[in-house]
């Protein structure tokens, strides 16, 4: 199969600014170092998949020491995102990929779960040809990865992101441009104290027989 590269979309992760809704949970910086770990577990399961190159975009940039160390400690490349909003940073980071391969893969850095499989099943429906696109949605409306094997603006231009019907109206405009999509199961982001507890309940035991409260 032909390299695929990985676009992994993370923000910075600067203490108040990122996982908002966690902040009654964790505070400003646990939730700092929740999403750095998310990251870092979206990096390193990209990287294991070995569909293709992996790339970590960050908003507002790449400036956070975070990002320099998860280029020092897995080698991924580091751009920025560009765009008014999400919608048009996601349609010009996949516009710069899709000039120079075939097809790519862009996913945020917030699944409870990221796994290699989940990219090399994504990377397998671009690959055979059976598709031209493929969605992993979210459990809450939206959707974790998107994989084109061509640019497609219309995706992405006007969309309420961050609400629950973004998934459903992707797959609209995939159907009336004709493009044909394989859907993938469903993935759980981590945003909510809902999402935390689901996840905390797969996290190991502390060591020396300590349980959480």
């Amino acid at each position: 199969m032909e390299p695929i590269p990985i676009l992994l979309f993370a923000k910075a992760p600067v203490p108040g600014q990122v996982k908002t809704r966690l902040l009654p949970t964790l505070g400003a910086e646990g939730a700092a170092q929740l999403a750095e770990k998310l990251a870092e577990a979206s990096i390193v399961a990209a990287g294991a998949s070995g569909v293709g190159p992996v790339s970590l975009w960050g908003m507002p940039d790449c400036s956070h020491p975070f990002f320099a160390r998860m280029a020092e400690s897995h080698g991924v490349e580091l751009c920025r995102q560009e765009g008014a909003d999400l919608g048009e940073r996601m349609d010009r980071a996949l516009g710069c990929v899709l000039r120079r391969h075939p097809a790519a893969l862009l996913a945020g850095t917030d699944l409870c779960r990221p796994t290699p499989q989940l990219f090399r099943d994504a990377a397998a429906i671009l690959a055979t040809g059976t598709a031209e696109a493929t969605l992993v949605p979210s459990l809450d409306g939206g959707y974790v990865l998107i994989g084109l094997r061509r640019r497609c603006p219309e995706l992405f231009s006007g969309l309420d992101w961050g609400t629950g019907g973004v998934c459903g109206e992707t797959l609209g405009r995939m159907c009336r441009l004709g493009l044909s999509c394989g859907l993938m199961p469903v993935e759980r982001d981590l945003d909510t104290p809902a999402d935390y507890a689901e996840w905390m309940r797969h996290q190991p035991e502390p060591p020396g027989g300590v349980r959480r409260a």
